[in-house]
């Protein structure tokens, strides 16, 4: 694939809301099965904004999971190599291409503690990335968002379909996704767009039913037929469904043998109206990571797997955005039947 005009303009324009600077040193996260295209496009992009792109690559992993694992945000790629921590530590802007990313790896506190600002391009097709590449800030909303749920002690999420859940926030870890990291210790991802929160251990409880059109995005697949979700304190006990879908959630879940791939990660919902329900139709499971359907406007995502708030660690992982739900913090409705309220101003 040749690297086109538009989307080194596009990569320009990610790396400005990260205020690169002519002549800064930017470190290029990378491993042997990155998308060579982004790699690319990266360096082409940071050269002609006058920085100097320095690229660190690793090598990939072997797999040693008993299932494929997909889009979890968890790069292990870095192993906490020594030399490779070094290179990736100390102010100045680092681009994440791993394969997964390095959003929830163990070697990421520390890179932020030493002063770098890190940008996970998500391992997407260009055409993604410049479809959302819009003139549009999310900045201020979704900050609004993050402040939103640090103050809430309760979240609570209904649909038609019959989900009712209750969750609790207290003493959870919130976060939001606009796309910039601008400065110093924080770490976005593009495409960008969402507000998170990682609750503490035993805090989730009720029931999750996915509805059709819904989507698992570790399968990159919409459910076709709806499943039911019971969860108690963190952990689904039980999923209903006699269905294709609901069979392959079970199966891949017990291949992991551990209890934590079955419970909470976090929680959130989507806030990028320029993100499409429905483009992971449009794209070959390889030329996507569906990042974007975590972001889509008025979803509300749930995710299983590791959660450092609850003490919980593995690389099971499910990343769910169901539509049509209706999200409250403390009673005050923020999304209304998958729309998403005017109160971020």
């Amino acid at each position: 694939m040749e690297a086109q005009e538009k989307w080194i303009k596009t990569f320009e324009t990610i790396f400005r809301r990260c205020k690169v600077e002519a002549n800064e040193v930017v470190r290029i996260l990378a491993e042997t099965e990155s998308r060579a295209i982004n790699l690319h496009l990266a360096e082409l992009a940071l050269a002609r904004m006058g920085a100097v792109p320095v690229r660190i690559t690793v090598p990939s992993l072997a797999v040693d999971t008993p299932v494929p694992v997909r889009s979890t945000g968890a790069s292990h790629v870095i192993r906490n190599m020594a030399p490779v921590m070094q290179a990736l530590s100390g102010p100045g802007l680092v681009v994440d291409l791993t394969v997964e990313g390095l959003l929830h790896a163990p070697e990421l506190p520390k890179i932020l503690e030493s002063g770098a600002r890190l940008i996970m391009i998500s391992n997407e097709h260009p055409e993604i990335l410049e479809r959302l590449t819009t003139d549009q800030d999310l900045t201020r909303k979704v900050k609004n968002g993050v402040r939103m749920l640090a103050a809430a002690k309760t979240m609570t999420v209904a649909s038609e379909a019959g989900t009712r859940l209750e969750i609790q926030l207290e003493g959870a870890r919130v976060g939001g996704v606009w796309g910039g990291a601008d400065r110093p210790g924080l770490v976005q991802h593009w495409p960008g767009g969402l507000c998170l929160a990682f609750p503490r251990a035993g805090a989730v409880n009720g029931t999750l039913v996915m509805d059709i059109g819904d989507v698992n995005l570790t399968f990159k697949r919409y459910l076709e037929n709806p499943i039911t979700l019971h969860v108690e304190n963190d952990y689904i006990v039980r999923i209903e469904g006699r269905n294709l879908d609901a069979e392959l959630m079970r199966s891949y879940l017990q291949a992991w043998n551990e209890k934590d791939a079955y419970a909470v990660s976090h929680v959130g919902w989507g806030m990028n109206p320029a993100a499409r329900w429905d483009a992971l139709q449009m794209f070959d499971k390889n030329d996507t990571n569906g990042t974007e359907l975590r972001a889509f406007a008025g979803n509300f995502l749930y995710s299983t797997g590791a959660n450092d708030m609850a003490g919980r660690h593995t690389q099971g992982h499910f990343d769910l955005p169901l539509r049509n739900c209706s999200v409250a913090l403390d009673g005050l409705t923020i999304v209304d039947a998958g729309a998403l309220c005017e109160v971020f101003e």
